[in-house]
């Protein structure tokens, strides 16, 4: 067997069935690294979710980046609408998976502070997509919104591209750098996803609701519902692999000395013995 191994043909094929191992683990490594990633990011998500409602200015501020740990927080805030200064987001889902816009009013507080709040999902327009559609009604009045906590979107968080130049009143992302100059109060950082008011809206003054990363439907970024219950057994099938690989080297070569010997035999039974010359007298 040691001959067979030591055959230009057989160190090409170990080359290859290390090579080949050594990749199949570092790829069941990388998912489950991402397995344990998914796992502590749904963890925090689930203690943000069911963490008590807190006044949004308690974890937000104006001009500041809110950080990962408050996403998906229960805020609570007091105000009222600026109707002038909503406008809509483009390419975005229903629970229907259905393309149209989110509805972003910000909104003032009794302090004269501004917040975007992402009131839901709206569809466009039957005849130009592309078109600002038809919105809700705006409620008027105080209102008391309880809502999710977001970051500002980026096209690295949402995978969607920003692009200038738009129609008036539309954007692709929601971000509260984007849109401070815009406002003449100040704005904090990140958004509110709109989850119930106080008092209730009528019907007409509602979009759709943005389901939430424990719904059964889309976030607003697919980060937070992607790769639940997928990575761990990617990791165990590339495992699995990987273990196969070996034993698949030592059957094939297995099999390739069984074939040598077996020639070899065939060679020694059907090749004549040599006739030695008789030795003269």
């Amino acid at each position: 067997m040691l001959r067979v191994l030591i055959t230009r043909r057989w160190i090409v094929l170990t080359m290859v069935f290390v090579a080949l191992t050594l990749v199949m683990c570092r790829l069941g490594l990388w998912q489950f690294h991402r397995y344990q990633q998914t796992k502590q990011n749904d963890h925090r998500i689930s203690e943000a979710i069911h963490s008590p409602a807190v006044p949004l200015e308690t974890l937000s501020r104006p001009g500041a980046q809110v950080p990962e740990s408050n996403r998906y927080r229960t805020v609570t805030l007091t105000g009222k609408f600026d109707t002038a200064h909503q406008f809509v987001v483009r390419r975005r889902t229903n629970a229907s998976g259905e393309i149209g816009f989110f509805l972003v009013t910000p909104m003032v507080t009794p302090d004269d502070k501004a917040v975007l709040v992402n009131r839901g999902w709206v569809a466009p327009d039957d005849d130009d997509g592309a078109a600002f559609p038809a919105l809700p009604k705006t409620p008027q009045g105080t209102l008391t919104l309880t809502g999710r906590l977001q970051v500002d979107e980026t096209s690295k968080l949402s995978g969607i591209r920003n692009v200038s130049g738009l129609p008036p009143r539309q954007y692709m992302l929601i971000s509260s750098k984007e849109q401070a100059s815009r406002l003449p109060e100040p704005l904090l950082g990140g958004y509110v996803e709109l989850v119930a008011t106080k008092p209730a809206l009528p019907s007409a003054d509602r979009a759709q609701r943005v389901a939430g990363p424990d719904d059964n439907g889309p976030s607003t970024t697919d980060a937070a519902i992607v790769g639940k219950g997928v990575h761990l057994p990617y990791a165990i099938q590339w495992w699995l692999f990987a273990l196969m690989l070996p034993i698949g080297w030592i059957v094939l070569l297995r099999q390739d000395h069984k074939e040598r010997q077996r020639k070899q035999d065939t060679t020694s039974v059907t090749t004549p013995p040599t006739q030695t010359a008789p030795t003269a007298q």
